[in-house]
């Protein structure tokens, strides 16, 4: 909701929301404030993406307040291009952002992208499959400098040693198998992206456990298994049920944290009534569930 010039925020990490509302101002050129209000899932640090689909949510909804001065291909860049997280002691630092997660947001389905935010691909896939999240127990953290640490230096080193592997493997196995709509192909392909590279370092971050769990489920004869992001949730994309899931992950000592089903439209603006947003009229929703950054 615009407003004449206060910008007033009713979210758990003001800090990072109010620095994109300047970036955004500063970008179209706006001289007025806006009225937030933004939920999650709760699920913090934990490689759900959850940084990039607030800030996500919070440029698409602003940009259709102002009539949609910036499409989403630059809505997108100014998230990369802009992003930060916070520190302790509530201010912000520039972070990490390979644009994947806003990519795969913005347009649904799986997106892949280069360097420098660049979008190289992007496709619908699993449509109509479900998707559960288990988030493991670790005592290793997944943000602030552990992260940037991890991503810039054991994962640049990997990536160094494994990139013709990993460019062949998606040109070759990974591009072809989404075109068909196997996601049998497509987990074996991410399966063995997790002992390549970056995604390797990610999951060695977090011990070998995560390994275990991942090849306990696989061996179910669960299509797509792989850690998001820097983890250590584990995202299972699959055509059987919740009941079915909960009866393999319960005797590892694991529970589904959350259930939801593909998305291969993405990003969706529309209205809500009073009730949903604290009574008032005429607010923007953006729904999205967040992102899952393989």
């Amino acid at each position: 909701e615009c407003t004449p010039s206060e910008t007033t925020i009713d979210y758990s990490r003001e800090t990072i929301v109010r620095h994109f509302v300047e970036v955004f101002r500063e970008a179209v050129g706006y001289q007025g404030g806006f009225k937030i209000l933004a939920r999650d899932h709760q699920q913090k640090h934990v490689g759900l993406g959850s940084t990039g689909s607030v800030l996500l949510a919070l440029a698409q909804a602003m940009n259709a307040a102002l009539d949609s001065p910036l499409n989403s291909e630059e809505i997108r860049l100014l998230i990369g291009n802009n992003y930060v997280e916070e520190t302790e002691d509530g201010r912000v630092t520039l972070g990490f952002e390979t644009g994947v997660g806003p990519a795969a947001a913005t347009y649904g389905g799986m997106a892949i992208t280069g360097d420098e935010l660049a979008l190289v691909y992007h496709h619908p896939f699993a449509d109509g499959k479900n998707v559960f999240i288990i988030i493991p127990p670790t005592t290793v953290s997944s943000s602030g400098r552990q992260e940037f640490d991890l991503l810039m230096n054991r994962a640049r080193d990997l990536d160094y040693r494994d990139r013709e592997l990993k460019a062949y493997l998606v040109l070759m196995d990974l591009i072809p198998a989404l075109e068909k709509s196997d996601l049998v192909r497509l987990g074996d392909v991410v399966w063995e992206i997790e002992f390549r590279g970056s995604k390797r370092a990610e999951v060695e971050h977090h011990s070998f456990e995560i390994y275990h769990y991942m090849s306990r489920l696989r061996e179910q004869g669960l299509e797509f298994v792989g850690m998001s992001s820097v983890g250590p949730s584990i995202a299972v994309v699959t055509g059987r049920g919740r009941k079915e899931i909960e009866a393999i992950v319960e005797p590892l000592g694991l529970k589904i944290a959350i259930a939801t089903m593909v998305d291969n439209h993405g990003v969706r603006v529309g209205q809500v009534n009073g009730d949903q947003m604290n009574g008032d009229q005429g607010s923007l929703d953006l729904t999205k569930s967040g992102d899952l950054e393989l």
